[in-house]
């Protein structure tokens, strides 16, 4: 009994996960900026590298780009998908995101600073798998607000 117990609790804690990463599987990898296909206003900070990966339960985001003023920046955020927010470590404009599924390839992001949206738009990956493309809607440090389309290609 207790066996059959174990192997239910381990059968469902596995489907339980699979559920989880089911609508980010096609995010996980290496995806590269490509400029020639983004449309993105003069001046914004643009994300070079984005890595999706998964740590344990949860899925690591980790950025590396430039800011509008082409200084590096980095950032790297660490959750589930969840819809909650979880920290952001090196993102001046966020010290919060959360992500949500809205179907297998598509995901809803949102990042606050002191409790407010400064940023959101979705994650949408093709059907190949081969492309990413973000749209984002945020607020500039100047108060404006900013919308963009990045287009990514996986590594």
């Amino acid at each position: 009994m207790k066996t059959m117990t174990c192997a239910i609790t381990v059968t469902f804690l596995l489907a339980a996960a699979s559920v989880c990463f089911a609508s980010t599987d096609a995010q996980l990898g290496t995806w590269k900026l490509n400029e020639a296909k983004s449309k993105m206003a003069a001046g914004v900070p643009k994300n070079h590298t984005v890595v999706y990966e998964a740590a344990g339960d949860s899925i690591k985001v980790t950025i590396d780009g430039t800011d509008s003023d082409g200084k590096p920046t980095h950032n790297e955020w660490t959750g589930k998908v969840d819809g909650k927010d979880y920290p952001v470590t090196g993102d001046s404009s966020a010290d919060t995101r959360s992500y949500r599924a809205v179907n297998d390839h598509t995901l809803a992001f949102a990042g606050k600073k002191d409790g407010k949206v400064t940023i959101s738009g979705q994650v949408k990956v093709s059907a190949d798998g081969k492309t990413r493309t973000v749209t984002v809607n945020a607020t500039d440090a100047a108060g404006k607000k900013v919308k963009g389309t990045a287009v990514y290609d996986k590594q």
